[in-house]
């Protein structure tokens, strides 16, 4: 039973910071790629970072420059750092193990202008 669940999201106003969490459990991260995806209602579901097993790291380019992704796998968690965010950022934000159909159930990130 692998379960990976979010937090951290919430209301900020822009040019305000988050960091979200993703926890795993039932399964090792060590040797997986690592995702973090997010999505308004009506639209498609886009990757805005990712993390390799040797912490190589890849941005979408609206965010590159703001966003930071990271991983601690002794916790099996990873994170995300968003700063600067933007009204343009407002989605939910969801965990992904590329290659799978494992999903967090995603955590709502509201920036305002």
């Amino acid at each position: 039973q692998v379960q990976l669940v979010e937090s951290g999201g919430g209301s900020v106003q822009a040019g305000g910071s988050l960091r979200l969490y993703c926890t795993v459990s039932g399964m090792r991260i060590r040797l997986n790629t690592m995702a973090w995806y997010r999505q308004n209602p009506g639209k498609e579901r886009d990757m805005v970072a990712q993390i390799s097993q040797f912490y190589v790291t890849t941005y979408a380019d609206p965010v590159k420059g703001r966003f930071t992704i990271s991983r601690d796998n002794g916790l099996n968690t990873i994170y995300l750092q968003m700063n600067d965010l933007k009204p343009e950022d407002t989605a939910v934000y969801y965990c992904h193990c590329p290659g799978t159909d494992f999903w967090g159930q995603g955590t709502q990130v509201t920036v305002s202008s």
